[in-house]
């Protein structure tokens, strides 16, 4: 019996290792494409792009893209910039795009960062979204229509609006 914990205790020790493993590479192979150039990110061109999606595959980390390019959503109180209180501007994390400043970000506990006004009127694109079971929404970049997020009826004075967005899809300058 002896030798079968251990066994087991072995075997679940090479998993977990193993499973590290993996995420270290993973998170290796992200990190490279952030360092990696993106061609289409800039703060000041403001002119709307059209790029396949193998090519933002290219210049996004595998989780940008799922939200930006697949309109995915990264898990609720996980963002970076949930709590994240700094003084500046937010831009989309594929394009560069300003999209919110800081003054209109706000707590609204829902696990995602924000906001309740966008920096201009062309900086966010609205399509409806039906996707499950529910009438939303949706917010995309302006620019590169990434996927941000959604936007709500719920939100604080002056719009009345809460723009829950994905933090992955998010950049900051001071």
């Amino acid at each position: 019996m002896n030798i079968k914990f251990y066994f087991y205790t072995i075997l679940l020790v090479l998993s977990f290792t193993n499973c590290t493993a993996q995420n270290n590479n993973n998170n290796k192979s992200n990190m490279q494409k952030e360092n990696k150039a993106n061609p289409y990110y800039s703060n000041k061109d403001t002119n709307k792009l059209v790029i396949k999606e193998e090519e933002w595959r290219k210049v996004l980390t595998s989780e940008q893209f799922y939200i930006a390019r697949q309109k995915g959503t990264e898990q609720p109180f996980t963002s970076k910039f949930e709590n994240f209180k700094e003084k500046g501007t937010y831009y989309c994390a594929a394009c560069g795009n300003a999209l919110f400043i800081s003054d209109t970000k706000f707590e609204s506990g829902c696990g995602w960062p924000s906001f309740y006004q966008p920096i201009n009127k062309s900086s966010i694109i609205y399509t409806p979204d039906t996707t499950h079971g529910m009438q939303r929404t949706e917010v995309q970049c302006g620019r590169c229509k990434a996927h941000l997020g959604h936007v709500f009826n719920d939100g604080p004075p002056p719009s009345g609006l809460r723009y829950c967005i994905n933090g992955v899809i998010l950049d900051f300058k001071k």
